[in-house]
This record gives structure tokens, C-alpha cells and sequence, in this order.
């Protein structure tokens, strides 16, 4: 697993976020911090975080977790060695990542699997972002890993997700952001797994570029 600090400035308060596959820190570097520090993890392709970082973490007065996509599933999936967080948020996205009635339907995944690098040069992105104007601003800061690292990554977290039983506690996430118009995550699915616990606004499957701020998301959460 990959992280970077998007603020790191002495603040008390932490945002922790898991972003989702395929993802790096570039197209998240527009949104302001505020007040808050900020580390993003990335790179599902294995699941270690450095004892440092996670001590690092711990040190902070308040936490709050937002994940994204799979960030939602591998956050989950890591939460016996994460700290304890004071909010959690799931954004576009399950602890059931290939579900067909709470994640993404399972041909739905094989099939973006079988063809990620082809669709990693464009068809992917274009179902991403809900319009035209939005990708466009994804493309003037875009992810920077390699089309090779980002297949090896899905690779692995196919092997993980279809090996591992995930029994959610229906506790974990405090509160849950769809957008009404997802095209990666099916919002039935999502509305499916969350119920009364989701907010749901007007984008596609990355949100972000409807924020000015992560406070933002932070309030919407808190709706």
C-alpha cells in the first residue's frame, strides 16, 4: 500500500482516507485541507501499512475516516489494525465490493478486470466521472501510477475479495455518501447495504470536484 500526506501541517484534527482502485493523491490535491491534516492511502496491491504511520496516526486528537470505492472494502478489511476514528464515512462504495445486490454485479467486475488495461486508457475514466466537464478537469492532474500497476493492483484485490468472507457489523461506518448517478457502483446496490444510513447527492461515481473541501463531505455526512 501507498500513502501521502495531502496536509501535513501540526494540526489536532486527522482525515485518513482510503481512496479507491486505481487512484493516487494528484486528482485529490484541489480540495482545501482546512484545518485538518490529511493522509491518503492507495495501491491495493498489498495491504501494509508501516508501523510508523499507523503510530503517527494515532497521535492525532481527532480522526475521521473517509473512504472511497474500495477504499470502503479495504478499510473494513483492515480495522483491527486501524485506531479508533471519532467519524467514519463510506463514499461510493461497500464492504461488499462484487456483490450483486451490494457492490458492483460480479460479470460487471470480471469483465472490467478482463479488460482493464484497455480500459484504463480511457473507458474506465469516462464512466468515472459522471460528464464531459468533469474528466476534463481529472485530465489536467491525473493519476500518474503505470496502466501496468494499476491492473496488477485490481489483480490482487479480485484474488483478495473472492477469498475472503466479510460479515459487516452494521456498525462500523457511522454515515454513507451515494451519488445518484453512479456508473461503477450500481446506487441501487449501495442504497441497498446502507438504507437509512446514506446521504444521497447529485454526482456520478467520484465526488469530489462537487467539493471545495474535505469540511464539506464532513458535513454532508453529518446531515
Amino acid at each position: 500500500m501507498e500513502y501521502n500526506w495531502l496536509n501535513k501541517n501540526n494540526n489536532r484534527e486527522l482525515i485518513v482516507f482510503f481512496g479507491g482502485w486505481s487512484f493516487d493523491s494528484h486528482p485529490f490535491e484541489c480540495m482545501d485541507s482546512g484545518d485538518r491534516d490529511i493522509i491518503m492511502f492507495y495501491d491495493y496491491s498489498d495491504l501494509n501499512i508501516p508501523e510508523n504511520i499507523l503510530n503517527e496516526i494515532s497521535n492525532y486528537s481527532k480522526k475521521i475516516l473517509i473512504t472511497w470505492s474500495m477504499g470502503v472494502f479495504t478499510a473494513y478489511y483492515l480495522k483491527d489494525k486501524l485506531p479508533e476514528f471519532d467519524k467514519k464515512i463510506a463514499v461510493n462504495g461497500t464492504p461488499y465490493p462484487i456483490d450483486n445486490e451490494y457492490g458492483i454485479p460480479l460479470r460487471t467486475f470480471d469483465l472490467t478486470l478482463k479488460y482493464a488495461g484497455t480500459g484504463l486508457k480511457g473507458k474506465f475514466y469516462e464512466n468515472v466521472f459522471s460528464d464531459n466537464k468533469l474528466l476534463q478537469k481529472y485530465l489536467e492532474n491525473p493519476v500518474q501510477r503505470s496502466i501496468e500497476n494499476r491492473v496488477f493492483e485490481l489483480e490482487s484485490l479480485d484474488k483478495l475479495i473472492k477469498n475472503t468472507k466479510i460479515n459487516y457489523d452494521g456498525k462500523f461506518y457511522n454515515s454513507a455518501i451515494i451519488g445518484n448517478s453512479d456508473k461503477i457502483i450500481p446506487t441501487k446496490n449501495q442504497i441497498n447495504m446502507w438504507g437509512n444510513k446514506a446521504k444521497i447527492i447529485d454526482c456520478g461515481h467520484f465526488p469530489f470536484y462537487n467539493f471545495k473541501s474535505w469540511d464539506e463531505i464532513c458535513k454532508i455526512a453529518n446531515q
